[in-house]
């Protein structure tokens, strides 16, 4: 038996962080961060069916600015779970398992994550949109 005082089991503490960790970390945070954002999308549509008045307070809160950054951060969970999740389909049918493959893909659902709340930003507000 070894005398070293090491944990039984690998631990956050004992290994580097690494960009296939740090993804799985996210893609965990992210799903519940969607979990609990849908449930104000839920306040939003309730809101809308109970009237104008009702409504109006919804907008009100949304678009605050501690409401916009809140939309911000629950759509970029949204695109960065969706573009994971994808990964993982591809991982799913044996594709993309290599080191460099991995690497690659995690850069590429990062950059897209960002690039695609951007644009879907972007989108929402222009034209006289209010998002």
């Amino acid at each position: 038996m070894s005398a070293h005082k090491r944990p039984l089991s690998p631990h956050l503490q004992v290994y580097n962080p690494q960009i296939t960790t740090v993804m799985s970390i996210l893609h965990r945070i992210t799903g519940v961060v969607l979990a609990f954002g849908s449930l104000g999308l839920l306040w939003v549509l309730i809101s809308l069916s109970m009237g104008p008045e009702a409504f109006s307070a919804a907008q009100a809160c949304i678009g605050s600015v501690i409401g916009r950054l809140a939309t911000f951060a629950f759509s970029l969970c949204l695109m960065y779970h969706l573009f994971n999740g994808i990964r993982h389909l591809f991982w799913d049918i044996g594709k993309g398992y290599g080191l460099s493959a991995v690497t690659r893909s995690g850069l590429l659902v990062l950059a897209l994550s960002v690039l695609s709340t951007i644009g879907l930003w972007l989108l929402a507000t222009s034209n006289g949109g209010t998002l």
